[in-house]
């Protein structure tokens, strides 16, 4: 089998919030790579966005089932997901979403149309945000321990994804046959 006929076959792994998406989304864009997911159980994980592989057990039942050339994981400090993710509010009679850092409203706490109070999800509370992080911890250390041993782990850290892509690219342009590749590093 010649090299251009290779798949590549990749999981990423990062903690909710970490921009496990926007990587993998660029890496099909600019790798012409499709983003393939192993089976249904792996696609329906990628569409709800829990991520896969989350335990030992996972990982060494995906391995069994597809030999895994890479693992990526993103390696962004908890303190900048928590301030990602609870960034949000919402208007909920009108759907409006607001977002502190890119998107805020014009008076904290107050839709800008009707004047009503903006509240935050469940999913958005800080106290959630750490619970779903610690939790994500716990359940991948074993997980990244296991892809070290077998030494296909790469960690790439960062505070952005902007800062980080050029590493993820630049690691898989190493892994992807050439023929793959389109010619640019933008985002």
């Amino acid at each position: 089998m010649g090299a251009s006929a290779r798949l590549l076959r990749a999981v990423i792994m990062g903690a909710p919030g970490s921009g496990k998406g926007t990587v993998s989304s660029r890496i099909t864009k600019h790798f012409a790579l499709k983003h393939l997911s192993s089976g249904d159980l792996l696609r329906d994980n990628m569409l709800r966005g829990t991520g896969f592989p989350r335990t030992l057990p996972q990982a060494e039942a995906l391995d069994r089932a597809y030999q895994i050339d890479t693992v990526i994981n993103l390696n962004v400090p908890f303190e900048v997901i928590k301030q990602r993710l609870t960034a949000r509010w919402i208007h909920p009679a009108s759907g409006r979403v607001y977002n502190i850092e890119f998107n805020p409203p014009k008076t904290v706490g107050i839709d800008d149309l009707t004047g009503e109070p903006l509240i935050q999800r469940e999913d958005d509370k800080p106290e959630t945000v750490v619970r779903r992080l610690k939790a994500y911890e716990v359940q991948t250390e074993p997980v990244l321990e296991y892809y070290q041993k077998k030494g296909v782990l790469e960690t790439f850290s960062g505070t952005e994804t902007n800062k980080i892509w050029p590493y993820v690219y630049a690691f898989l342009q190493t892994r992807v046959p050439q023929a793959n590749q389109k010619a640019s590093v933008t985002p």
